[in-house]
């Protein structure tokens, strides 16, 4: 018999479904019942893709000895973290304050008021019963130590944030962004120059990325990067970016076959990964790689946004224009089988072609992994007749494709998150603002059509998770973050202003119902949103950005845009709060450090008016300056950047402007890059 989570859309919970387990969604009944009955809570949050998800659901869930255990003793509620990254950062923000490490599958024990007690996460399952055993006898027999105790961690989680980490504005800084003095320029080159040597310290300069196992790409440490590279010139940044891209797009956490990114690699070798498919790891790298490529010109970096592109396109879009949650790392229960290969499967295959492939790919009989099974790795770029555009090369790849397409897939988790779907626009408008392929652009604005469409209420709110025809969950900050700010690229790359208004919208949505002007800084939730035990924020970049330091992106560039100094103020404000965090460990706030790259020179507002707007975009784009906002029309538009701009001489004219104050109009690409201090090669 079905539990309650038959009814639920998460992919997640339906996985669940048919557990001996009473599993409850999160919500009032379940939460009802604890307090009525006087039982202690197990919250347990996981993800449809989650591999030790399923492990623990085989190993526990689904057994009728265990569930009943955990049916007599507690209320069980079942989490899709995906769904509700609100009830998964309250609980895991516990979970670190106890001292533990956090993960998934995240199991919680909470008092009947929903106040946390104790965590874990995955278990075996004797270990899990004898726990169980353990939580039941203290609740019974030493229920003051936990009342006790549980009040000491939600007293933790009700502390602001700003005063547990200790953000305070330097007024200073702020002050001197908002009104642009020269020492402030100074004073951030010289944090940006601290911040360098406090990350670099932390460099894998062997293979790339950081000095740690597992590891993840962290799109954000590029980010700033590229951005701090754009402002010092210093060769040991541009250095650390090339030898940890190069690997990424090489190494086993790419999908040499099929396109894309799994999640993270769990060696130091970016070799065997963590084989789930995420659209926000894939969305952030293809803008990382597209921005690298305006820098490198590197046709690796181009082939791997191309590919990628593909994938997402094939698999990973709906009729509808939105981009799925995952592909999970598990078919036919086994972590990574649809990717992996026997030597004899790949001789059957390639035929020919195995030799110089397994060479490459130093195939063996007894596998390069574990069970005999080989995983597509690559430390150095093929050149020759098997370079990577070579047509012998793709040939052998098309081949395994083909072969790979018969097998079972991953599950697909098709629900639709609107964050995700942000950066993956974001990604898709960068891809074309790199390469000019209409294909990215077409697919980016049925993106951006749906998430109008479809997660937008007439109020102008998200929401966050859309499935089977229906939008739920009130939006998240996270959501506004990402939608903005891939808007704001949409506009770019196509100078539609209903995506500005759409941003703007957004914006004045958020500000009003997400923002706390006390702390000057951003809520997670809406209040209109369920309350929780605690109303957090989200301030350190993590594999995805805090929404704040999103924010606080999109509120320059809204700010600049549309002339409004207060948007301007505020995000200055924010930065200049994070100042300290930043010199002290920018590892967490790499996406805040970008911007304050950005801020370190005046930002190029530059105007197109004309008939060729987008010949004179397009070459715009073909090199790296991060720091410039393009606006363009071929007529008049009200947008203050536009307003009294003409084309001169019946020709497309180019106003490039800093700080309010504009060059001379001019009509050529040659003299375009002359007013941005640009040597003309």
């Amino acid at each position: 018999m079905p539990n309650r989570l038959i009814n639920e859309t998460s992919p997640y919970l339906l996985q669940h479904a048919h557990n001996p387990v009473d599993w409850y969604p999160w919500g009032e009944e379940a939460l009802t019942k604890a307090r009525t009955e006087n039982k202690p809570i197990i919250v347990s949050i996981g993800y449809s893709a989650c591999h030790w998800c399923h492990v623990m659901e085989r190993e526990s869930f689904e057994k009728e000895q265990v569930a009943g255990v955990m049916n007599a003793d507690f209320v069980c509620i079942k989490v899709d973290r995906e769904e509700r990254p609100d009830v998964d950062a309250i609980y895991m923000d516990a979970i670190h304050a106890m001292g533990a490490r956090g993960g998934w599958p995240l199991n919680v024990f909470l008092l009947p008021d929903a106040k946390p007690f104790y965590g874990v996460t995955y278990l075996p399952a004797q270990n899990w019963v004898q726990l169980l055993g353990s939580v039941k006898n203290a609740f019974v027999n030493h229920h003051e130590d936990l009342v006790k105790s549980a009040a000491g961690f939600t007293d933790n989680m009700l502390v602001k944030e700003s005063e547990k980490y200790n953000l305070h504005v330097d007024t200073q800084i702020g002050e001197g962004l908002a009104s642009e003095q020269p020492f402030s320029s100074v004073q951030i080159r010289n944090d940006l120059d601290e911040m360098f040597e406090k990350i670099k310290s932390h460099f894998d300069t062997e293979k790339g990325g950081m000095d740690r196992a597992p590891k993840f790409p962290m799109p954000s440490i590029y980010k700033f990067l590229l951005r701090y590279y754009a402002v010092s010139h210093n060769p040991e940044a541009l250095r650390h970016i090339e030898l940890s891209l190069n690997r990424i797009a090489l190494g086993g956490i790419y999908d040499h076959v099929g396109g894309g990114w799994a999640r993270y690699s769990v060696d130091d070798e970016w070799f065997i990964p963590h084989f789930e498919k995420m659209p926000y790891d894939n969305g952030q790298l293809v803008s990382i790689f597209s921005e690298a490529y305006t820098l490198t010109k590197s046709d690796l970096y181009k082939s791997r946004v191309y590919e990628t592109i593909e994938w997402l396109a094939r698999e990973m879009t709906s009729v509808e224009g939105g981009f799925y949650s995952a592909l999970d790392a598990d078919s036919e229960g086994i972590e990574g089988k649809f990717y992996i290969w026997t030597q004899t499967e790949l001789k059957e295959i390639l035929g020919e072609d195995f030799g110089w492939f397994s060479k490459l790919y130093n195939i063996r009989a007894a596998g390069n992994w574990e069970h005999g099974y080989n995983h597509l790795h690559l430390v150095s770029r093929p050149t020759g007749e098997v370079g990577l555009d070579g047509a012998v090369y793709q040939n052998a790849l098309q081949k395994l494709f083909k072969a790979r397409e018969s097998r079972i897939r991953p599950g697909l988790d098709d629900k639709i998150l609107a964050s995700w779907n942000g950066l993956m626009l974001k990604g898709l408008t960068d891809a074309y603002r790199a390469f000019g392929e209409e294909k990215f652009k077409e697919l980016a604005l049925k993106s951006a059509q749906f998430l109008k469409e479809k997660m937008t209420a007439p109020n102008h709110q998200l929401w966050h998770s859309y499935k089977n025809g229906k939008a739920s969950i009130v939006g998240f900050l996270e959501d506004y973050a990402a939608v903005i700010d891939g808007y704001l690229g949409l506009y770019q790359v196509t100078f539609e202003e209903e995506w500005l208004d759409e941003a703007l919208h957004l914006m004045a949505y958020a500000v009003e119902n997400l923002y706390d002007a006390e702390d000057e800084l951003f809520y997670f939730t809406d209040t209109n949103a369920e309350e929780l035990i605690a109303r957090k924020k989200e301030v350190f970049d993590n594999v995805i950005p805090a929404s704040n330091s999103l924010m606080a992106h999109n509120l320059f560039a809204l700010g600049t845009l549309f002339d409004y100094a207060d948007y301007v103020k505020l995000s200055d404000w924010m930065l200049a709060k994070m100042r300290n965090v930043l010199l002290t460990d920018v590892q967490w706030g790499t996406n805040w450090a970008a911007l304050y790259a950005l801020r370190a020179q005046p930002t190029a507002e530059i105007a197109i008016v004309g008939a060729e707007v987008e010949h004179f975009r397009q070459q715009l784009e073909e090199r790296f300056v991060p720091n410039k906002i393009l606006v363009g029309t071929k007529t008049v538009s009200d947008l203050p950047l536009l307003q009294e701009r003409i084309a001169k001489q019946e020709q497309t004219t180019v106003y490039v402007c800093f700080n309010k104050t504009c060059q001379l109009p001019v009509n050529t690409m040659e003299e375009v890059w002359k007013q941005l201090n640009y040597i003309n090669e």
